[in-house]
């Protein structure tokens, strides 16, 4: 399965001095740990586990599992009869037991430069306990859900372990998704309490995320939802002005580096029902700092986070405590090769499974520092990453192949513009990165000195399940490389047979790692039929991939009806039924086209009702009604006007057809199955090829 060889060629390595302190210091080494993760796995799991405190220990195998729908249930338990606190050993046993109390744990940056705060380990705790004890006021309870739809503020870390220390279990709601995207996920998961901000900027853009908390709380209550309270935290607000009611939100925070600019900005106007909202600041006002952590078996659900699913409807991923708490901490660790003296910043938000797992919880399982950003990469210029990483002297950074294309767009100018000095490992996750923008990441942003890991996993894997090693693994542009220690991945064909050697195929894991998903939230069958059905004993990544002659792994892109638009996963379905509920609308196709920037794009196909005319105010209106139904990330960058859709005589649209149209490819492969030909000239004739 691993080479007993890697190409010398062609490769780039880590440095020797990379090489002297790293944790996985060769290819030899990696093969050593490699072998002993899937051969003996209780063994090496167990060793990663002792860094941390257990209220009780486990009995029986580490691990234990059935992927084969064949042959039963399908389940996977991790260390039974162990119980502990994600909270406590992400907090209290790096205060208490390693002394890191004064150690910073993030360095906040607003979305202006100088808007900017520091918060220690000790701090941390002291918040998180403060917070813990306004849920229990409020009645929130172990096991209970509560959804938190917030900025990129230190909050949104104190809302989420809050909730891990009294057991609750969280769903964080991206808070670029839209009203009836927060009601959806509210409903399904049955919260019982949400947690909101007034607002931010993103860039020179104002979000009001408490009118659209208050709009999704409303279609809720339409839907027959009950009731439930609202925590809002007074984020942009600014001055001592209240809201009516007993629970008015006092002034914002203090927060002495706000600069001047986002002082006299507009702030959101926030509506106010004193039967409903509640005030963050004024709860916590009164919360004493201490609170004991409520502490959970190891197969209790720890968080909730939605996914799109290839039905439409988003899927409730659940992670539960002790095996996602080793596996994010292990996998940081190691692909990030962390060391205590690092500042570590990953841009992503904790509105998707990237924030959870390499911003909060597997770098404070392992006591770091690191960046929480909430601004954009390009404002207020196109050097705002650099000018961060210069400022915190940042030494690991993860971000988004989107993000890297953006930026070489504007030419290495910007970059050369700050030192980067500090730099030693750079990151990319979400999406395959193209080997031209690799090549400008190692040369012009890493100076041809860090080494690049591409890490490959999924909401659902919980932690990277395919990367490099920076000091271990010989890196190609492009590739993802091996499998992390535990993950056996294979390559199938439509048959399901294994493939051997240079290969492409489906790719599949054939067994479990401690971090992966245990159910879809409240439809464990749904979980079977998506990952499991189509070849049992096999765990079904979604995703094609090629298996080259050194026997690298390269993911080729998603097989199903999904979308990678900037690194999020889009499903087809969902926004194709948002395009159908417009009046005007009698079908609806959407597929994706390559994108300089983001990847892929929509590239969205509409056939009218009869008597309607396609103009480009009927365009702007699916635009908008697609932005408020998902959010604004799904907007469709194409949309075509189309007489009729290529189906099949069974009536299955030929979605691989329309993907041609879209790139105006005109080598269609075989169409006899069509039953009408001619529509296909119709659309590429009507093809839509102004970009938006």
């Amino acid at each position: 399965m691993i080479p007993d060889k890697v190409p010398q060629e062609d490769v780039f390595h880590g440095s020797e001095d990379l090489k002297k302190t790293a944790h996985v210091c060769s290819f030899d080494k990696y093969k050593e740990l490699y072998m002993k993760s899937v051969e003996s796995p209780d063994e090496f799991w167990e060793d990663i586990a002792k860094d941390f405190y257990w209220k009780t220990k486990h009995t029986g195998p580490f691990l234990d599992y059935n992927f084969d729908v064949t042959k039963g249930e399908i389940y996977i338990k991790c260390m039974e009869g162990a119980s502990t606190n994600i909270c406590y050993n992400l907090l209290d046993h790096n205060v208490h037991e390693k002394k890191l109390g004064e150690k910073v744990a993030f360095y906040w940056e607003g979305n202006e430069p100088g808007d900017e705060l520091t918060v220690t380990y000790r701090e941390l705790l002291q918040k998180v306990c403060q917070f813990a004890n306004v849920l229990k006021s409020q009645g929130v309870k172990k096991g209970d859900r509560v959804s938190i739809y917030m900025p990129m503020v230190v909050e949104l870390v104190v809302a989420m372990l809050a909730c891990v220390r009294i057991g609750a279990v969280h769903s964080i709601v991206f808070a670029g998704f839209s009203a009836e995207s927060l009601c959806e996920r509210i409903m399904d998961s049955q919260c019982s309490l949400l947690i909101t901000a007034d607002g931010f900027y993103r860039g020179d853009k104002l979000i009001n995320l408490k009118l659209l908390s208050d709009e999704a709380l409303q279609k809720c209550r339409d839907k027959g939802f009950p009731v439930i309270k609202c925590i809002m935290l007074k984020h942009l607000s600014k001055g001592d002005d209240t809201s009516p009611g007993s629970q008015s939100p006092p002034a914002k925070r203090p927060c002495p580096g706000l600069q001047e600019k986002q002082r006299t900005r507009p702030v959101p106007q926030v509506p106010w029902n004193p039967e409903v909202d509640l005030c963050w600041l004024t709860l916590v006002g009164g919360a004493s700092d201490k609170c004991e952590p409520e502490w959970c078996e190891s197969e209790d659900p720890l968080f909730i986070l939605y996914t799109s699913g290839s039905t439409g409807k988003p899927k409730g991923v659940l992670h539960t405590v002790s095996g996602y708490m080793v596996y994010a901490a292990a996998t940081f660790k190691m692909v990030f090769d962390y060391q205590p003296d690092d500042v570590y910043w990953c841009t992503a938000d904790i509105g998707w499974i990237t924030g959870h797992s390499y911003i909060t919880y597997g770098p404070l399982a392992n006591g770091a520092t690191s960046v929480l950003f909430e601004g954009l990469p390009t404002y207020p210029d196109v050097g705002r990453m650099w000018a961060v990483v210069d400022k915190y002297r940042v030494t690991k950074f993860y971000t988004a192949p989107t993000a890297i294309r953006m930026l070489m767009k504007y030419g290495s100018e910007p970059v050369h513009k700050y030192k980067r000095d500090s730099l030693k490992i750079l990151g990319t996750v979400g999406e395959p990165i193209n080997p031209e923008a690799w090549q400008w990441y190692y040369t012009v942003v890493g100076e041809k000195r860090c080494p690049i890991v591409d890490t490959f996993w999924q909401t659902e894997t919980g932690g990277h399940v395919l990367t490099p090693l920076p000091a271990a693994t010989p890196m190609k542009p492009g590739s993802a490389t091996f499998p992390f220690f535990g993950v056996v991945p294979a390559i199938l064909n439509e048959s399901g047979e294994e493939l051997e050697g240079p290969s492409e195929g489906y790719l599949v894991f054939k067994q479990p790692w401690p971090g992966v998903m245990r159910t879809v939230y409240g439809n464990h069958r749904r979980f079977e039929t998506i990952y499991f059905q189509k070849f049992p004993g096999y765990y079904v990544t979604g995703d094609g991939c090629r298996r080259d002659e050194d026997g690298y792994y390269w993911i080729t892109g998603r097989i199903d009806d999904m979308l990678n638009v900037s690194g999020h996963l889009l499903s087809t379905a969902e926004v194709e039924s948002a395009l159908v509920e417009h009046e005007s609308v009698a079908e609806a196709a959407v597929v994706g086209r390559p994108h300089p920037v983001k990847g892929e794009s929509l590239y969205c196909f509409v056939t009218l009702n009869d008597g309607v005319t396609y103009n480009r105010q009927l365009e702007a209106e699916l635009k908008k009604q697609v932005r408020e139904k998902i959010g604004a990330i799904a907007t469709p960058d194409f949309i075509q006007n189309a007489p009729g859709l290529p189906k099949t005589r069974s009536g299955k649209i030929m979605r691989r057809v329309l993907r041609k149209i879209a790139c105006d490819e005109r080598e269609l492969g075989d169409i006899s199955t069509l039953a009408d030909s001619s529509v296909v000239e119709q659309l590429f004739q009507n093809r839509h090829c102004a970009t938006v």
